[in-house]
Order: structure tokens, then sequence, then C-alpha cells
């Protein structure tokens, strides 16, 4: 039992651990995961397609940063942010497609 136990703490102590990280980018929905609305026209503006895509569509929430686009853990958050410029901090996920968020502000 004691040379699992063992393994088991060096194998943990092996795992790398993953690092808070800032992203930058567009709240969009996964919908338009590319910040376009201009196929979907749900409202006039980016901001307003992307709430109704959430709301309506069942979409949820994503960070797009011109290149790749990530998955938001915080789905409640995003919203006053919708259309806009954001900064995120926070964990990626392994899968490097889903971000553990810890803040969000609007970029400057």
């Amino acid at each position: 039992m004691k040379p699992l136990l063992i393994g088991l703490l060096i194998l943990s102590a092996l795992e790398p651990r993953q690092q808070k990280q800032t992203f930058a980018g567009t709240i969009t929905d996964s919908m338009c995961a590319n910040g376009d609305h201009s196929r979907m026209k749900m409202g006039p503006t980016s901001a307003e397609c992307t709430i109704a895509c959430v709301d309506a569509h069942g979409a949820s929430f994503v960070l797009y940063d011109g290149k790749d686009v990530f998955a938001l853990s915080d789905q409640k958050t995003p919203e006053k942010f919708a259309g806009q410029r954001v900064i995120v901090s926070g964990t990626l996920s392994a899968d490097k497609k889903t971000i553990q968020v810890d803040m969000m502000a609007a970029a400057k």
C-alpha cells in the first residue's frame, strides 16, 4: 500500500500545474464565434446579436482573440461585455479550449 501511495504522490508532483494567463479578445457567442454577426441579423449591433444568440438560440459566450475561440467558464459576466474587447485572466483548460475565468474587464 505504501509504494502505491508514494507513487501517486510522485505522479501528482510531476503533473504540470496550470498557470493563470491573460487573454485579450472580443466577447461574442458560439454561433458567431468570429464576431461576424452580419448573417444573423439578430439586432442592430454585435452586442445585441450576441446576447440574442445566447438567450434565444442556446449559444454560449466565448472569447475570440482574432484567431482562436475559447469557451468561458463564467457565463454571467460576459453579457455586460458582449461585442466588446476585453481582458480575461484565468487558467486555460488542458484541452486548450476553455478558460476558467478569474477576472474579466474592458480592454483599454
